[in-house]
């Protein structure tokens, strides 16, 4: 059987690498900071469906869009330097800790 949560976790990571590059085409203008995008996005969204296929789409989008931001607001952190504070990083805990019981739940 195909692990569905696997795929999910890959868009998890190409959701950040796309979020990111969005930041990276203000900082670097050029071709390929846009192409990577855009390659990224095509990734990102296929991988999407596909984990949709085996894991109900609230679901799945729920965790995506949580791991996502969270993954996007930690290392635009480290590599951006964009500012995190204490009510932040709590909020993001929270984020994951609702992840974590999606997942439990569905199995």
């Amino acid at each position: 059987m195909f692990n569905y949560w696997f795929v999910l976790f890959i868009a998890v990571i190409t959701e950040i690498l796309w979020a990111l590059s969005l930041k990276w085409i203000h900082h670097q203008p050029g071709i390929w900071p846009i192409a990577a995008s855009v390659l990224l996005t095509a990734t990102n969204m296929t991988l999407l469906s596909f984990a949709m296929r085996g894991i109900p789409a609230g679901v799945a989008y729920a965790v995506w869009t949580g791991l996502g931001a969270v993954g996007v607001a930690i290392f635009s952190a480290m590599v951006f330097g964009d500012h995190l504070n204490n009510g932040q990083i709590a909020s993001m805990a929270l984020v994951i800790l609702g992840v974590v019981g999606m997942k439990l739940s569905t199995g």
